[in-house]
């Protein structure tokens, strides 16, 4: 029997000052890549070729950057809608020591009367 996977029991705390967040928007000839780097105000966005290494090589620069900030980088986690290609580069990902995560479209919650995602977490307002 398989068991679903419970966000509030993770076992690996969120450390930001050297964990890269990336998340994938995913097509047949171009990935867009957005990421939160450490140490950086910035948010890039970079819409790269599909293919593994040129995500490699991004993160590699987002790491570069993180240490040109004063962070070492010691975590990289990316998310992705799982399409396609979604299962082998979840399995590449790993194999180069980077957390994937692939998520199913029916997971994410949709807002009926805009069609667009609803925020998972609320913010708190002061």
């Amino acid at each position: 029997m398989s068991q679903s996977f419970d966000t509030s029991r993770s076992l690996t705390a969120l450390e930001q000052d050297n964990t890269i967040i990336a998340v994938i928007e995913m097509s047949k000839a171009k990935w867009l890549v957005a990421a939160l780097i450490p140490g950086l105000k910035r948010q890039p966005l970079k819409k790269i070729d599909a293919v593994a290494p040129a995500l490699l090589k991004l993160q590699q620069r987002g790491r570069d950057e993180a240490g040109r900030a004063g962070h070492t980088v010691q975590r990289i986690a990316v998310a992705y809608e799982a399409a396609g290609d979604g299962f082998w580069l979840a399995r590449w990902s790993r194999a180069h020591g980077i957390e994937a995560y692939a998520i199913h479209p029916s997971s994410v919650p949709v807002c009926a009367s805009t069609s667009a995602p609803r925020p998972i977490v609320s913010t708190p307002s002061f």
